[in-house]
């Protein structure tokens, strides 16, 4: 797994469209969140992402663009965004498993699939990363705001 104040890999993924999209392109942005599902069908992971789109605005307000990674490929990826009406980037793997390029790989056998959060910021810094084997542990949202509150208050 990355590890916070490590620089981040280049990191390529394939939108739902079948367009690249690379972390270095963010830049624009102050950070940008990435959220890697377990799965499309994981219930938890489902509950994860809708407090991302509840939290939004608040994204918006301090410029931190935010992305969904999904292990899947661009066809479930759309089906899964297009129905549950994800407003953010909804990323695969470029090449072999998106996950595995952060460090989140299958445990249990090869069964589990890890989910996490990395929070890399403009300059190509990992600010938060944090991966979990359970679907429940995946998505630190406290350490998220805590975090992101960093990065205000280095601006300050």
């Amino acid at each position: 797994m990355l590890t916070t104040e490590s620089r981040a890999p280049e990191l390529e993924f394939v939108d739902t469209a079948g367009r690249p999209w690379r972390l270095s392109d963010q830049r624009d942005a102050r950070a940008t969140l990435l959220y890697f599902m377990r799965s499309t069908a994981c219930p938890i992971c489902n509950l994860h992402v809708r407090d991302l789109v509840a939290r939004r605005d608040d994204f918006d307000d301090e410029n931190i663009h935010v992305a969904i990674v999904v292990p899947e490929d661009p066809a479930a990826g759309l089906a899964w965004k297009t129905k549950r009406g994800i407003p953010f980037p909804v990323l695969t793997g470029a090449t072999g498993s998106a996950h595995e390029s952060v460090g989140l790989t299958r445990r249990v056998f090869g069964s589990m699939q890890q989910s996490g959060t990395v929070l890399v910021d403009s300059a190509g810094i990992v600010r938060h990363a944090h991966g979990s084997t359970l679907p429940t542990g995946g998505y630190d949202k406290k350490g998220i705001v805590a975090a992101i509150r960093e990065l205000s208050d280095a601006r300050k």
